[in-house]
């Protein structure tokens, strides 16, 4: 349980924290602190046992049928991803409260952070990979709202919509991959996926598995060519770039890579695609940074660079390589997280990141000056510092590797990645925080407040005592992760400062000097570099981005001219090619089961139906009588359900069938009592053949099934209904129990499509289309007398009778026809015809209730019920019952079922009224009737002698 809590710490964290900002700044950032530091705690509660070699798994099933499961576990790498995210994002927290200026909304952007948070939690402790594909597109989204954070600016809306694009295209090649994983596996747990490389490996599935997996991994940690969206999102504020850049969503595609490391790797493919993206990443990601004269800019190049690193050595396929990457991982959040913050401060104090306008800072700014400068000697790799160790590590297995039969090319390009990375570093020291004073800065720099420079600086502590005591800070933990990427018992290897004299220490030097000497000659390279023409991939990216905006919009317009005749007409044409096709393409054998009987009652209901169908089509015109032939319809319908002894659907229909005529009533009340001649006779022909077809097409079918012998699962239902479900009432109890997962989800429907229908109809309560409804116009005159009296007296009679019905309807829903959804309409019915009878006023001041809310509370009930079965360990929206008995009363049943029909019930009464009492509101207005609040009145703009009545508001 403790797993699950704290994937979803961050979550509920989210919320706390938006509400807190009622409480101020301070509050809300506390908020979101304390809940990651929760989380970060109950990790680290199983930190014990993880280093123990154990493995902490949490299981909770949800889908089984469709091996989507809440499956979470932690292991070495698991412990090592969540600890960064959590603990660096407790420090981006602290630093986020200082950076943010006071027009910065705190609340937003700290429900933001913890939203990606959870997310990247849920990626790195996912045991299902469906699981962990839904976190994935999460972290996609949230990551979107962080970088388009400030959302005035041009820049961050475009790096928001470029990160979206690129990562979210991933995201799909990713779940394509990760399904063929899963098939080949044989199961969706990534615990059985670890367990079967041999299998995967030799799979003729692996390859394109391997290829789509690795389009996920690339996008998202931006390898080349995908690695031009992450230096745009330097549009977002400075803890949103540490944050991404340094432990959570440039690493999610290296974790995946690493996670998958067992099954994946060992082979040609694995090794020369991800050994060749990486190496040519670390080299031009490295080169560009060189050239970066904004700040973040430079170190977002370097991001990308250091992921190619870590990239090139998951590549390598070596358990040494895999080692190395590991601790570099490790390093380079240490490292870059405390460099982008350093950034931050540059451009908060000194008014700019433009290091052309740059300086001298050291002097001015000692302690942000001195963290900057010992986290960039460690990106650069210089001894005493965690980067010089791992930097040593990777430049050995380099020289190890052999590319297409030759010793020298990993190594020499991983030596020129080390320069340039040596340049870009020295770059950033020596250009911003060395040399003179100037006098041209924006602001007069200074040290920024203690919340500011505090989380930095401890990330500097942390790179200085690994490098100098690497095996007892970091071994541990690195053997530990290691042995969880490999499958096995890490390499046999001891970290230290020293090696002696190796290959790699000279590679080092090399890399040294040169990016010293670089930077010597900068200005001389950056002319070099401006007179070679390249692609810019911003560019590249745009101009693709509008062909694809082009052609869809061309297809589209030539496809769609905005005839719902002409969409239908295709649909159900394709329909009938396919249908007919598969009739016609096979042999059909007439069905041997007898009819039953008709009697003549069936038949004279049966005509009446094919008359009612033919005077709706052909009459339809004629509005309000098209809908009475509509509503005969329903009604022959719901007594052929009662006929065929399917009492609850005949419920069901007619309770519809009232709401509906109810509501159309309503609507036609706006409508020209004809519609205009639109359709040409040969689009009636064309119209007139697809329906007939289509209804012999739909006719036949019919008649196949029927008249077949098949199998189907009511028989099952029929025997666990009462055993199962505790209820007699079959239709009842596959609604809120076997099938109550289908049954919410169309509840939540219901609920959407009222509130879409409340949002249309309240526009029209504003602007233009209020001022056209002020000007309405009715056809015909109306009767003086607004709420006729036998109406108000017979709906005011009816209403207690009709709500005692309802519940009556719903407590025998779960053993005679009934439920939630009939007794809701029933409901509904009875309290519309309030607003029908005594007018919006007067019903309004006497049913205050808040449809929207009535929506959420029944939305809510049905999904408290389903975790409720969570909680006692059974799968979602299990229900139990029980008998009890009473004196008086007797034996009764009760359900847990009962409640989640009360959230139905709830959901189809705030729906129904929230669309039928809208109507009532746009009539009024449409009418110019002021709110009355007497029931029985006449109008007084009727007649021009009547004196208004008393209580009545304009």
């Amino acid at each position: 349980m403790s797993l699950l809590l704290i994937v979803l710490l961050p979550f509920i964290g989210a919320i706390f924290a938006a509400l807190s900002i009622r409480a101020g700044r301070n509050a809300c950032s506390i908020a979101a602190l304390a809940t990651t530091l929760t989380s970060l705690t109950l990790l680290l509660t199983h930190a014990p046992a993880v280093f123990r070699g154990e493995v902490v798994t949490a299981r909770f099933e949800w889908l089984p049928a469709l091996g989507l499961n809440v499956n979470f576990f932690v292991d070495g790498l698991g412990l090592f991803f969540a600890g960064l995210i959590l603990g660096i994002g407790a420090l981006i927290i602290i630093y986020a409260r200082a950076y943010l200026s006071k027009d910065d909304p705190m609340g937003r952007f700290m429900a933001y952070l913890l939203l990606f948070q959870g997310a990247m939690v849920g990626i790195v402790l996912s045991d299902n990979i469906l699981l962990l594909l839904v976190f994935w597109e999460l972290t996609s989204l949230s990551s979107f709202l962080l970088i388009g954070y400030w959302n005035h600016l041009p820049e961050g809306r475009q790096g928001a919509r470029m990160a979206l694009a690129v990562t979210g295209a991933g995201g799909l090649s990713l779940i394509a991959g990760m399904l063929i994983l899963g098939h080949i596996a044989g199961s969706y747990d990534l615990t059985v996926i670890l367990q079967n490389g041999d299998v995967i490996r030799q799979s003729p599935l692996y390859l394109p598995a391997l290829l789509l997996i690795l389009g996920g991994c690339f996008t998202k940690s931006a390898q080349f060519p995908f690695h031009f969206w992450l230096p745009h999102a330097m549009a977002a504020p400075t803890p949103v770039s540490a944050y991404l850049h340094s432990a959570t969503m440039v690493k999610a595609g290296i974790f995946l890579m690493a996670r998958l490391w067992p099954v994946l790797s060992g082979t040609e493919e694995w090794f020369y695609l991800v050994t060749t993206a990486g190496l040519a990443t670390m080299v031009i990601a490295a080169w560009i940074a060189l050239f970066k004269d904004d700040l973040k800019g430079l170190l977002a190049f370097s991001t990308v660079s250091h992921l190619g690193l870590i990239t090139m050595l998951l590549g390598f396929g070596t358990p040494m390589g895999a080692m190395t990457a590991v601790f570099h991982i490790l390093n380079h959040a240490t490292f870059k997280a405390a460099l982008f913050m350093t950034a931050g401060i540059v451009d908060h104090e000194a008014g700019t990141r433009d290091i052309k306008r740059l300086g001298g800072l050291l002097f001015l700014m000692p302690i942000t000056g001195t963290i900057a400068m010992v986290t960039a000697a460690s990106m650069a790799g210089l001894p005493l510092l965690n980067g010089f160790l791992s930097k040593e590590m990777m430049l050995e297995q380099a020289g190890l590797t052999v590319w297409l039969g030759n010793d020298w090319i990993v190594p020499v390009l991983a030596t020129i990645g080390a320069l340039f990375s040596v340049a870009y570093s020295f770059r950033y020291i020596a250009h911003v925080f060395l040399g003179e004073q100037r006098h041209d800065y924006p602001h007069h720099p200074h040290d920024p407040p203690f919340l500011m420079w505090a989380p930095p600086a401890l990330l500097a502590v942390l790179v200085v005592l690994i490098g100098l005591l690497p095996a007892v800070i970091a071994g541990p933990l690195v053997a530990t992760v290691s042995a969880a990427v490999i499958g096995a018992p890490a390499p046999d290897y001891k970290l230290a400062i020293w090696h002696g004299l190796t290959p790699a220490l000279f590679m080092s030097v090399i890399a040294v000097v040169g990016g010293a000497l670089l930077l010597w000659r900068h200005a001389t390279a950056k002319a070099i570099r401006e007179s070679v023409p390249r692609p810019e991939a911003k560019t590249i990216f745009e101009a693709c981005i509008a062909a694809l905006v082009s052609l869809a919009s061309r297809f589209t317009d030539g496809l769609q001219n905005g005839s719902l005749q002409r969409y239908l007409a295709w649909l159900v044409g394709a329909a009938l090619v396919i249908g007919y096709g598969g009739y016609f393409g096979t042999t059909n054998a007439p069905g041997g089961r007898p009819t039953l009987p008709a009697p003549p009652l069936a038949i004279i209901a049966w005509l009446l139906l094919i008359a009612a169908s033919i005077g709706a089509v052909t009459m339809h015109r004629q509005r309000l009588f098209a809908l009475m032939l509509v509503s005969v319809v329903g009604l022959i319908v719901s007594l052929g359900f009662l006929y065929l002894s399917a009492p609850d659907l005949a419920l069901t229909q007619i309770s519809v069938e009232v709401v509906t005529v109810i509501l159309m009533l309503l609507a036609l009340n706006f409508l020209p009592k004809a519609t205009p001649v639109e359709s040409s006779m040969p689009r009636k022909t064309r119209d007139g053949i697809l329906a007939g077809l289509a209804g012999l097409g739909v006719g036949g079918a019919v008649w196949a099934v029927m008249t077949r012998d098949f199998e189907t699962i009511s028989s099952y239902h029929l025997e666990n209904s009462k055993t199962g479900g505790g209820g007699t009432n079959v239709v009842n109890v596959i609604l809120v129990d076997f099938r109550g997962f289908d049954t919410f989800g169309e509840i939540i429907v219901l609920g959407i499509a009222a509130l879409v229908i409340f949002a249309l109809l309240d526009s029209a309560m504003h602007g233009e289309c209020r001022r056209k409804l002020m000007n309405w116009q009715f056809e015909t005159a109306r009767a003086a007398d607004r709420h006729p009296l036998m109406m108000v007296v017979v709906s005011r009679v009816m209403l207690p009778l009709a709500l005692m019905v309802g519940v009556y309807i719903f407590l025998r829903g779960h053993n005679e026809p009934g439920g939630g959804f009939i007794a809701g309409l029933i409901v509904a019915i009875a309290l519309v015809m309030q607003y029908m009878a005594s007018g919006l006023g007067w019903a309004a001041q006497r049913i205050r209730i808040d449809y929207h809310m009535t929506i959420g509370l029944g939305v809510l009930f049905a999904a408290l019920t389903g975790v409720g079965a969570w909680l006692a360990g059974r799968p979602f929206l299990t229900s139990d019952y029980g008998y009890f008995t009473l004196p008086l009363v007797g034996t009764f049943e009760l359900a847990t079922a009962m409640l989640f029909d009360i959230g139905v019930f709830l959901t189809v009464v705030g729906a129904v009224m929230l669309a039928l009492a809208n109507l009532s509101r746009i009539g009024m207005k449409a009418e110019h009737l002021t709110v009355s609040k007497e029931p029985m009145d006449l109008d007084p703009s009727r007649d021009g002698t009547a004196a208004k009545p008393a209580g009545q508001e304009s």
